[in-house]
């Protein structure tokens, strides 16, 4: 089988920005949840998927905000999707998929802990992550795990990964944390740029690793120098940055493999469909508890 984990935070502002407008009955704008819903009824309506969990960061601030203040927050979005959260995840919910909307941690932290979790289990063929975050690739394992985006179709595997950024899922968190990650606000080391990080951590695949030798960074000695003078007197914001984006393994899931086998909608998806003003979505839903 395979297990297929879902950012629900990714989806949901993938429909806000997609999706048209609409208000419910009670005239909340809803038409980012309703997004989200045909996509979750698009993604079940293929007969490989059959276990499904889908990650919401419930609030968006996480205990990552407490270890650097810039960090990503609810600041500045958009109140229409941030109000849409609960509404969001009660309609996945309704739909009878396992939700996980995290408070202390974030969404990304859930989907790493249910991969560590799940991917061991015999019966498992592969565990697929549906999402374009650059976080999550450092679960990537050979074919085993794969990070999927729906949209554009695009399936990276562990050879797809180090194709992209030129380092293995295990250096993602050293190649962020010197590159710098703006979606989630942290700014990186200054003069290490994609290009030369993935030269430095191909070889040395851990900030720990590197050398302070210039001559053997494989970059131009002048380029070099000044790489790892920047490193070194930013050298405790570099094993921050890095904290900041590993992803966590330890958060509680209490979800069984069992638990995540998708037996159809709920009936109270018909109810909130009439609130949302949609009540077409439940024709269309193919397999009801």
């Amino acid at each position: 089988m395979k297990i297929h984990l879902v950012d629900g935070t990714y989806e949901l502002f993938r429909a806000h920005f997609g999706a048209p407008p609409k208000k419910s009955l009670s005239g909340q704008e809803v038409g980012a949840t309703l997004g989200l819903i045909r996509s979750m009824m698009l993604l079940l309506n293929d007969p490989e998927v059959t276990h499904v969990a889908v990650a919401f960061d419930h609030v968006i601030e996480s205990f990552r905000n407490k270890m650097f203040a810039g960090y990503k927050s609810s600041e500045g979005v958009d109140p229409i999707i941030l109000n849409q959260f609960p509404l969001a995840e009660a309609a996945v919910k309704a739909l009878g998929l396992v939700t996980w909307p995290m408070v202390k941690f974030e969404a990304d932290d859930a989907i790493a802990a249910a991969v560590a979790k799940f991917k061991k289990i015999k019966s498992v063929e592969q565990v697929i992550i549906c999402s374009v975050d650059k976080d999550l690739t450092q679960m990537v394992e050979r074919d085993k795990v794969v990070c999927w985006d729906r949209r554009r179709e695009i399936v990276l595997d562990e050879k797809g990964v180090i194709e992209k950024f030129g380092v293995s899922p295990e250096s993602i968190p050293d190649f962020l944390a010197l590159v710098g990650d703006s979606a989630d606000g942290y700014p990186g080391i200054q003069g290490w740029g994609e290009k030369s990080t993935s030269t430095v951590l191909a070889k040395y695949k851990h900030i720990e690793g590197i050398p302070n030798d210039p001559n053997k960074l494989g970059l131009g000695l002048g380029r070099a120098t000044t790489l790892l003078e920047n490193l070194k007197n930013n050298y405790k914001d570099a094993l921050l940055f890095r904290e900041l984006s590993t992803l966590r393994e330890d958060v509680p899931l209490k979800e069984g493999l069992k638990d995540l086998e998708w037996k159809g909608a709920l009936p109270r998806l018909k109810k909130l469909c009439q609130e949302l003003r949609d009540e077409r979505i439940p024709e269309r839903v193919t397999k009801w508890r």
